[in-house]
């Protein structure tokens, strides 16, 4: 078997260039998170210093990071926990859509953008990132927190709409008819309902079956289920994100414990991966004439974040601080928003340096607003 020298040497400096990031932002008692956004944008194509022999691996890596980091936060609730923070959060997730949608929307318009261009920017500053946004959590020993279970319930209802949102969208890029469009919808929210409800009615056939005393056993059972969980969303018209949240909801107890312990550090590296892998999707050289935009439009959605998810926290009697936490939590946007931007690139060209311009400001401040709250 050829093992290249250069994919080899870039991947050691990446894994350097992160650890050296991440002792410097422990330091200071900060999430690394930005900085590792950063060091893909001066890394990525476009970059300072491009590293071309890892460019892939980051990708595959990025896509690995964010279905583990949906996995360990699903291992933090139940599954009847969650519904009934859901059912309860519903009116929140509908204001968080119409309070963050709109400003894309009317942004898309005032630009001279078409429907599609205007109906993908507004699902670009409407979702946060799962995967931003559970790492903070993290990091911030924040779980426990009582805003965590609002945070998480309007994650998880983002994510939901996320499934149905795409697919469609995909299908009017392309060129397809209306009614194509919805039917992709429909097929989308069936699978993601039908998904949740095996989830509640089997979680614990599942957790008795995938646990097993030897954690080697454990780490590769809880793996390659999720790993093919995920890969069956991403082929239903959902999200690989929501599939690996609810494998991690199906185990519970003594099991969860235990794949937690055995996932902690795999997790680590790939979501340092993901977060440089976001960096790599941004060419710095676009970014400079849509920044005044991006600036205005990541300012606007920061304030709208704030107030829907402090509207979320006191549904659940949660005090004016950890509203503003929970609302400052939700800022970052990432995955999603490059994915929407990504599926329209041919459709609507100028809606590309954009979103990437506005993922970059709102990813990057976002967690060292957070911190501070």
């Amino acid at each position: 078997m050829h093992t290249s020298i250069a994919l080899l040497l870039e991947l050691g400096i990446i894994l350097a260039v992160l650890s050296a990031l991440g002792a410097l932002a422990r330091r200071f008692a900060l999430t690394p998170i930005p900085l590792y956004l950063l060091a893909g944008l001066l890394l990525g194509e476009g970059g300072l210093a491009t590293v071309p022999a890892a460019a892939e691996f980051v990708e595959i890596g990025g896509s690995i990071g964010v279905v583990l980091l949906l996995l360990t936060l699903g291992l933090e609730f139940s599954v009847v926990e969650l519904t009934a923070s859901l059912r309860r959060h519903l009116p929140s997730a509908l204001l968080d859509g119409l309070l963050n949608a709109a400003p894309g929307a009317l942004v898309g318009w005032l630009l001279g953008l078409d429907p599609l261009g205007m109906l993908a920017l507004a699902g670009a500053t409407w979702v946060s990132s799962s995967g931003i946004v559970s790492r903070l959590l993290g990091d911030l020993d924040r779980l426990g927190n009582r805003e965590t279970a609002a945070v998480l319930s309007v994650l998880v209802l983002e994510d939901f709409a996320m499934a149905v949102y795409l697919p469609p969208l995909a299908v009017l890029a392309a060129g397809g008819a209306g009614w194509r469009a919805l039917v992709s919808a429909l097929l989308a929210a069936a699978a993601v309902g039908s998904a949740f409800l095996v989830t509640r009615r089997w979680s614990r056939v599942i957790g008795r079956a995938l646990s097993h005393p030897e954690p080697e056993q454990l780490l590769l059972r809880i793996l390659g289920v999720t790993l093919v969980v995920a890969g069956l969303a991403e082929l239903a018209g959902a999200s690989a994100a929501v599939g690996a949240f609810l494998v991690g909801l199906c185990l519970s107890g003594p099991v969860a414990d235990r794949a937690r312990v055995v996932l902690s550090p795999l997790r680590d590296l790939f979501a340092a991966i993901y977060f440089l892998a976001i960096g790599f999707a941004i060419a710095p050289a676009a970014l400079l004439p849509v920044w005044p935009v991006a600036l205005g439009l990541a300012l606007v959605t920061m304030a709208t974040k704030i107030l829907s998810g402090a509207y979320a926290a006191s549904r659940d009697g949660v005090g004016r601080r950890g509203q503003l936490r929970a609302g400052v939590a939700l800022i970052p946007r990432g995955e999603f928003s490059l994915v929407i931007v990504g599926l329209t690139a041919t459709a609507v060209p100028r809606l590309e340096p954009l979103v990437a311009a506005y993922v970059l400001i709102v990813a990057t401040v976002g967690p060292v607003i957070v911190r501070f709250t």
